[in-house]
């Protein structure tokens, strides 16, 4: 390793971040559901979903800071097919020193975002899930691996037919049932038998009564 990289990999393991919680479970959702993976909760949000299930990941001063070298000795440890990182809503931060540090332990590394702020970081793959409450950034576009749309009224439909206009036509697009409103389900049902394009996701992890 010449002193460059040397340098770099030494400033990547200092680097903190404001952490809500860490665990090893299975994806739950989208393409990759039933697969291994090492969840990185990130603190930090500001789009403000108001059916939200993570809103305690809100605030980042409320959540104690990890550094890379911690969090990557965790993943290790773990032995996951996947690491995610997710929020709150994780472009808050400067994804770049987490994501060298894991894919320099050759540990696949997923994001999931609602791509509110600038791009950062490495990724073997990208969970797009946009909000209304907050418009994308232009940088996430070209970049993502597949569209998630939360439905709960037919506007989100909508919504989420503007956001598959701006990605690559072939990214697999999902739209997923919010899990308090039942109606969501039946809106959902409905569209994709019109629009074979889409298909249905299911938080497959609440059924099965795990994080």
């Amino acid at each position: 390793m010449n002193t460059a990289i040397a340098d770099q990999s030494l400033f990547d393991q200092s680097v903190v971040y404001p952490v809500v919680e860490t665990f090893h479970s299975v994806q739950g959702e989208g393409t990759w559901a039933g697969t291994s993976a090492f969840f990185i909760r990130l603190a930090g949000c500001d789009v403000g979903c108001p059916w939200c299930d993570t809103k305690l990941s809100w605030n980042a001063k409320r959540h104690p800071q990890y550094s890379v070298a911690d969090l990557t000795a965790e993943v290790v440890r773990a032995n996951p097919a996947i690491a995610i990182i997710t929020g709150g809503e994780p472009l808050l931060h400067d994804l770049a020193p987490l994501t060298r540090s894991l894919k320099e332990q050759n540990i696949p590394v997923h994001l999931e975002t609602s791509g509110s702020h600038p791009f950062s970081g490495k990724f073997d793959w990208v969970t797009f899930s946009p909000k209304q409450f907050k418009s994308p950034h232009s940088s996430i576009y070209p970049l993502v691996s597949e569209l998630k749309v939360v439905v709960v009224t037919e506007f989100d439909l909508k919504w989420a037919e503007q956001q598959a206009a701006l990605i690559l036509t072939d990214v697999p697009k999902f739209l997923q049932p919010e899990w308090s409103s039942p109606q969501s389900k039946d809106l959902i049902m409905n569209y994709v038998l019109q629009n074979p394009q889409w298909r249905v996701s299911l938080q497959t992890h609440k059924f099965l009564q795990i994080r």
